[in-house]
């Protein structure tokens, strides 16, 4: 488990979040990444999500914290993290894309480091800012989401050997194929009820009878 952890790894992380373009692409071509550490770094945005929504001063927040539950959202997060990886890597597989499941987590899982810095940052800030200074805070927040977004989209460019263009097409589809996921999911979960009450009933029709 510590070579997914070793120095080396933690550092070409950050080589990568500077560097995104030659990072992205060693990480396809010489295996650089660490698929438990971008997983890491997912449950880090999840707590740094929840602790902004939590803490965050009421200067910037208006979230009334006894409505934030943090394990949900730490299972929400994991949950899109996973369904982001699956259906861009089902939606690459029939559009000639050379990256695995594993460079799809790692790129993805990179990007949220800009976006759990600023989460962090700014939850810190936001206890020491007036109320007109709100716009400060989110510019900051708004600067973390698009580093984070575009780290994403060259990671997935990278890894796939894609141009600009077909990147945006993919993700656009892969966004198509994520919704067709999910009405899949809750179609499946829905039969799942429809099941367990019919034998349940059965059941209570026997227990009743005999």
């Amino acid at each position: 488990m510590g070579k997914y952890f070793s120095k080396d790894k933690w550092n070409y992380m950050f080589y990568t979040i500077s560097h995104p373009m030659d990072g992205y692409y060693w990480i396809r071509h010489e295996n650089r990444g660490s698929v438990p550490l971008a997983i890491l770094m997912v449950i880090l945005f999840s707590a740094c999500f929840s602790a902004n929504r939590l803490l965050a001063s009421f200067v910037v927040s208006d979230v009334d914290p006894r409505s934030v539950d943090s394990y949900f959202e730490f299972l929400g997060v994991l949950a899109f993290y996973a369904l982001i990886c699956v259906s861009n890597w089902s939606v690459t597989c029939l559009m000639n894309g050379e990256g695995r499941m594993k460079d799809i987590a790692i790129a993805v899982g990179y990007s949220t480091v800009p976006m759990s810095t600023v989460l962090a940052a700014g939850t810190l800030i936001s206890w020491f800012i007036a109320d007109d200074e709100q716009p400060f805070y989110v510019l900051l927040l708004g600067a973390g989401i698009v580093f984070g977004i575009l780290l994403m989209l060259i990671g997935i460019m990278q890894v796939h050997n894609y141009t600009l263009g077909k990147t945006l097409g993919t993700l656009f589809i892969t966004f198509l194929a994520m919704l067709v996921i999910i009405f899949l999911l809750l179609l499946l979960s829905n039969l799942l009820g429809m099941v367990v009450t019919f034998i349940r009933s059965i059941y209570t029709e026997i227990i009743f009878r005999t």
